[in-house]
């Protein structure tokens, strides 16, 4: 009987949100340009632009730098893609769920423990991918304290005029 009602509720906001979209109208494009603003902190994040159900960003992470502690995002599904450098991504118990370089990467379903970690010579440069499911409340859970501490995280607005 609860799964009717749970399925209910869903019904009932995607009818809700279709009406608000018809309502507004289509969305605006969003036009992004990526340069590595070669931070200070051992993390810099440039938001590429962001909808109700993608968001993209780069995220420049200092040599043994990283997404350091066990955690899981709830409703976010996430598209990992290494641009340049060398990563590692682990998951329950540290097991190794992948070493990266390149034009390689990893998806990440939601739920799915993981923390990540630049392994490379170089700096990392990595393109996150994300898309929401708008019927769960998407959280960051941590699941373990961080293993160290990661220097000041900049954000960094890459947006630019569309057309330029």
């Amino acid at each position: 009987m609860a799964d009717v009602a749970v399925s209910d509720d869903v019904e009932k906001r995607r009818k809700q949100r279709a009406a608000k979209a018809e309502k507004s109208g289509p969305r605006a494009p969003q036009a992004f340009k990526y340069d590595n603003p070669e931070g200070e902190g051992g993390k810099t994040i440039v938001s590429l632009g962001q909808t109700d159900v993608v968001r993209g960003l780069v995220q420049i992470v200092k040599k043994g730098e990283g997404d350091n502690n066990l955690h899981i995002h709830t409703g976010m599904d996430s598209i990992w893609f290494v641009l340049k450098g060398r990563v590692k991504f682990y998951g329950e118990n540290d097991e190794v769920l992948g070493e990266y370089g390149p034009q390689e990467g990893l998806i990440m379903p939601r739920n799915n423990p993981y923390w990540f970690a630049s392994t490379g010579d170089e700096d990392l440069e990595l393109l996150q991918c994300v898309g929401y499911d708008r019927d769960v409340k998407n959280e960051r859970v941590d699941l373990q304290k961080r293993k160290w501490e990661v220097n000041a995280t900049e954000h960094i607005d890459g947006r630019v005029p569309v057309g330029e």
